[in-house]
């Protein structure tokens, strides 16, 4: 009887008390918690979900990375629903899945400590510093901390692609990862044109936020299907080959139905580029270009350009007209002691009422990432960016001594990012963000594993070298006599 109640149905007392106190709890705080949420489901389903979250972490935490990145291309639509206030802080189970994201690298790291890939690391830490730094000097503690856990998720990413990516087939599983993680979006986007094409207006979003986060996006996928269909490292079956060869021109239409300029003019780039170096006859496809000035959308997006670029009184600016006063407002607006470490994180929104005269209703960002980190962390904190990102081309640079068009690639997808954040918020866009890194952060992986393959073949074969010249110095060995 005594040993029943010691460990009753063969689990230990203390868990099942655990259990209790725990299921106690959750039904005391449920009722005060419906009535915080306002009995809405979107909010009622932060708790329960957070309670599956910490489930899967504990169950499996590499299955659960997974999972949330195979998803997250369509959790904006859904993740927005489940936030709630307290006070003037916005809360929700996306903030959530950022923090597990966090803990899971740090998981991988403590299970394999060995295994930390120091020098990739190092990349960041001059950029996180200064992210640091601007913490700190932020006017707005809460809106910074939450681009400082975004920033430090993107870099969690980053960490977890090196950890999980082994070998060439791990790099090609993150791939189709990312692949196969377009697929809802491109479901739901016939959802979203049924409902919401109705003139030239309309711009596809999908399950993201906003159009341009799916644009990028999109500019990413493509570039993925192309390295699946052209890298000799990926070995494609067949029928792979068709169903990516179908799929490319269905993700192009979705990238045109953005109307986002800037992805456009980077996914052209790279396609042609491409050609350039890599097939030449792809080149002919360029006279197809012209009869996209048919598309009713699309020739109103690019004439936009050539009008509205004069600042007058009641003029309407184009957008990029209207970008380059806003640049040129917070610029000089900088007082120069505040050149070197800027106004802290999130100090352009802070600020923006105060020097940009076309809107003061609106808290906007710079749509210039350089400008942005410029203002709030300095002239020091663009060149730890810009650091991390030189870094990062180095090394993606030593893929193309691997494979030509598989360097050439993965250079496009940075070369990409670096562009259009000339003229957006590159860094708001954590999905995006999330997706990029992986794939950086697992080829940078695969660059140190044929690095390791050859300093371990060079070791080898010193070995064997320096062992045939001893053996030729032993008694006996009379090499050339007969």
């Amino acid at each position: 009887m005594l040993d029943w109640l010691r460990q009753p149905f063969g689990v230990p007392t203390w868990t099942i008390l655990a259990l209790v106190v725990l299921s106690l709890a959750v039904g005391a705080v449920i009722p005060m918690f419906g009535d915080s949420m306002g009995y809405q489901f979107g909010r009622l389903a932060a708790l329960p979900a957070l309670l599956l979250l910490g489930v899967l972490l504990i169950y499996d935490y590499k299955k659960l990375v997974l999972l949330i990145l195979l998803f997250r291309s369509v959790g904006d639509m859904v993740l927005e629903s489940t936030q709630f206030g307290i006070g003037s802080v916005r809360m929700g189970i996306g903030g959530l899945i950022n923090l597990f994201v966090i803990i899971i690298a740090c998981m991988m790291v403590m299970e394999k400590p060995r295994e930390f890939p120091g020098k990739l690391a190092r990349y960041w830490l001059p950029f996180l510093m200064m992210m640091s730094v601007g913490l700190v000097l932020s006017y707005e503690k809460t809106n910074a901390l939450k681009m400082y856990l975004g920033m430090l998720s993107n870099f969690a990413i980053f960490i977890i692609a090196i950890y999980m990516v082994r070998s060439n087939d791990d790099f090609n599983k993150a791939i189709r990862l990312v692949l196969y993680s377009s697929l809802l979006p491109t479901l739901y986007a016939l959802v979203d044109i049924g409902l919401h094409m109705r003139d030239g207006s309309f711009r596809l979003q999908s399950t993201f936020s906003h159009p341009n986060v799916l644009a990028f996006y999109l500019t990413l996928v493509l570039v993925l299907g192309l390295y699946m269909l052209k890298s000799p490292l990926y070995n494609i079956t067949p029928r792979a080959r068709v169903a990516v060869c179908i799929y490319m021109p269905v993700l192009m239409l979705q990238l045109l139905l953005t109307q986002t300029r800037s992805a456009w003019l980077a996914c052209f780039l790279v396609f042609v580029l491409y050609a350039l170096l890599f097939k030449r006859s792809y080149l002919l496809y360029l006279f197809l270009l012209p009869l996209l000035l048919f598309v009713p959308a699309v020739n109103e997006r690019l004439m936009d350009l050539g009008q509205g670029n004069e600042v007058m009184r009641n003029a309407q600016l184009n957008s990029f007209a209207w970008r380059v006063l806003l640049w040129e407002s917070a610029i000089g607006w900088m007082e120069t002691s505040r050149l070197l470490l800027g106004y802290g994180l999130d100090g352009f929104g802070y600020h923006v009422a105060t020097f940009f005269p076309a809107d003061r209703t609106v808290r906007w960002d710079a749509h210039n990432v350089y400008v942005q980190f410029l203002f709030e962390m300095g002239i020091a904190g663009v060149l730890c960016y810009l650091w991390l990102y030189a870094r990062v081309l180095g090394t993606l640079r030593a893929l193309a001594r691997i494979d030509r068009v598989s360097g050439f690639l993965m250079l496009a997808i940075v070369v990409q990012y670096l562009i259009v954040s000339f003229s957006d918020n590159m860094f708001r866009y954590l999905v995006f963000n999330w997706y990029l890194w992986f794939v950086v952060g697992g080829a940078c992986a695969l660059v140190h594993l044929h690095a390791g393959t050859r300093a371990t073949t060079r070791r080898a074969g010193a070995a064997r070298q320096r062992a045939g010249s001893s053996m030729s110095g032993l008694p006996g060995n009379h090499e050339g006599k007969v």
